[in-house]
């Protein structure tokens, strides 16, 4: 019996067996698993995301209208400039990781130290501005009304603009509202903070101002959201209003469907636990870099594998921003 042993490199073949498949090392190899298998999860929750607005295109919120504030710029309509501006920042971040990789490739500890410094920088803006972001979208700037059938609506002047609920709401001071907590007459029941007015004193405050409508969330022909008359505004409030709407949370959304801040809330803060714990990684190998580790060893390849990573979070963030804030 005879046994053949064929040279995977003279018959031209990338691979024929032994610690180096497609000629990476193991561990970039199952970094690139890792990756794939991640990119396909959220492929499925942006799918998800892209049926469902579909099916619900007629009442979908307006980005445009949602994402409109700057930090230290209150009261101003700056839709999509501070969602671009983070997005510069986390491509930029990838770039200077690609400046990282070559460095390391160069055995330029200096080089390869700064770089990932910007990089982490980079991420922790970027953080930071999306827990802005979110904090921002929980608490609301204008208010709503909360339909028997779900359904949202909002105030505008004659002119479209958007109303405030404060600008006009009539408050009554004689109505005191206390919410159910464990210790006043609901056991294990709690309620969340009561929202600052009632149907009944938003209506109050409508009747009194002649120069405020109502908006539906439904979009019409011209992609405009449908402004009713103000006998239909004043009648959809008296008969249809049952709970007053500021901000987004998993259960009300002022902004439209609920479905939306529910994709928001949970896809993009699946996106940014990657990014703190890419910021996680990032300042781990950062002080292994300072302390001559892969010095010593000769190679940079550590720099190289979590930067495949932080490209991929970088490129989903595309996607992400493209879904939400483009479409």
């Amino acid at each position: 019996m005879s046994t053949t042993v064929v040279n995977a490199e003279a018959e031209g073949k990338t691979w024929g067996g032994g610690n180096q498949p497609l000629k990476a090392s193991y561990g970039k190899m199952m970094m690139w698993f890792f990756i794939v298998s991640d990119a396909l999860t959220f492929s499925g929750f942006l799918a998800a995301y892209g049926f469902s607005r579909f099916k619900f295109i007629d009442s979908w919120p307006i980005a445009d209208e949602v994402f409109t504030h700057v930090p230290f710029l209150h009261g101003q309509e700056l839709p999509m400039i501070y969602v671009a501006f983070m997005t510069f920042i986390l491509i930029m971040s990838s770039v200077t990781m690609v400046l990282a990789v070559d460095a390391g490739h160069h055995l330029n500890k200096a080089k390869v130290t700064l770089y990932m410094f910007l990089t982490i920088i980079g991420g922790l803006i970027f953080v930071g501005s999306q827990a802005w972001e979110w904090a921002t979208f929980i608490k609301g700037d204008y208010g709503a009304i909360q339909t028997k059938g779900g359904n949202i609506l909002q105030f505008v002047d004659t002119n479209g603009h958007r109303v405030a609920l404060r600008d006009f709401a009539i408050a009554d001071t004689h109505d005191e509202r206390t919410a159910h907590t464990r210790d006043n007459g609901l056991w294990f029941v709690s309620e969340g903070s009561l929202p600052s007015y009632t149907v009944d004193e938003v209506y109050a405050g409508l009747e009194a101002n002649e120069n405020i409508l109502v908006r539906t969330q439904i979009i019409n022909d011209e992609g405009e959201k449908t402004v009713l008359s103000r006998e239909e505004s004043l009648k959809q409030i008296k008969e249809n209003g049952t709970l007053v709407v500021e901000g987004a949370n998993l259960h009300v959304n002022e902004y439209g469907s609920p479905l939306f801040a529910d994709f928001f809330f949970f896809i993009t803060g699946f996106h940014g636990f990657h990014v703190f714990s890419g910021v996680v990684i990032n300042i781990i190998i950062f002080f292994n870099v300072i302390l001559g580790t892969y010095e010593r060893r000769k190679s940079y390849e550590m720099v190289e594998k979590v930067g495949l990573y932080w490209h991929f979070v970088d490129l989903v963030w595309v996607f992400v921003f493209t879904f939400f804030y483009l479409v």
